[in-house]
């Protein structure tokens, strides 16, 4: 019968230290993956709700539809808040926008008049009371139903030639599309870098002014 020869101290502590490693190994790469796997995930944002942004000068509302459909995805607006005093916003720097459209209606509440635009950029706005309102370059006295007059001015504007978007062509004077505060707008068209809307009203009720995008649109809704 053959004996086996027993293996030699060295070759079996070799052996035995291999061994080890190798198990030590494992034992480290499964460690990493345990880590890599029961640590923070990645988060999906949820979908926009289509929130208007901030306005400048007043609360921020969500927004129905001029008219009462959907605009913009919008949720309901909350209670009306605002005042008399003007609003303003800085338009961003690249702004060149044409406004393309002008629109009036009735939500629960207050009146809505929304200037859309369309071109680059994002634009500013003045919104304020006036004793009256005069045509730029010109100078003369633009005339306007109802006893106030809420002068809008859109700043970040361009000339159609520069923005390569049709001017709104009217009607002028708009009638408001049944409003109560709301007697018409008339339109001032675009001068020099702004284009100007003067809303009459029945009074010098509170307004707020916001923007919503998609197409963009300056919105002012005043209480009423």
């Amino acid at each position: 019968m053959t004996r086996r020869a027993a293996p030699r101290p060295s070759l079996l502590l070799a052996t035995t230290l291999v061994g080890t490693a190798l198990v030590g190994t494992a034992l480290v790469g499964t460690a990493l993956l345990a880590g890599c796997g029961g640590g923070d995930t990645a988060t999906v944002p949820s979908a926009s709700t289509g929130d208007a942004p901030a306005p400048s000068g007043s609360a921020a509302p969500g927004t129905p539809a001029d008219g009462g459909t959907p605009d913009g995805g919008a949720t309901a607006a909350p209670p009306f808040e605002g005042d008399t005093a003007p609003a303003t916003r800085e338009a961003s720097a690249d702004a060149l926008v044409t406004v393309t459209a002008i629109r009036t209606g009735r939500q629960d509440g207050y009146d809505r008049v929304v200037l859309e635009v369309a071109g680059t950029g994002t634009p500013g706005w003045d919104v304020r009371y006036v004793e009256e309102a005069y045509a730029q370059g010109m100078g003369g006295a633009i005339e306007v139903a109802g006893d106030a007059v809420l002068q809008v001015t859109v700043t970040g504007a361009g000339y159609p030639f520069d923005t390569g978007v049709e001017e709104w062509a009217g009607p002028d004077p708009l009638p408001g599309e049944g409003t109560s505060t709301v007697t018409e707008v008339a339109w001032d068209a675009t001068y020099e870098g702004t284009s100007v809307a003067v809303i009459g009203t029945t009074a010098e009720a509170p307004f707020r002014v916001y923007a919503l995008e998609d197409p963009t649109r300056i919105v002012v809704e005043i209480a009423g």
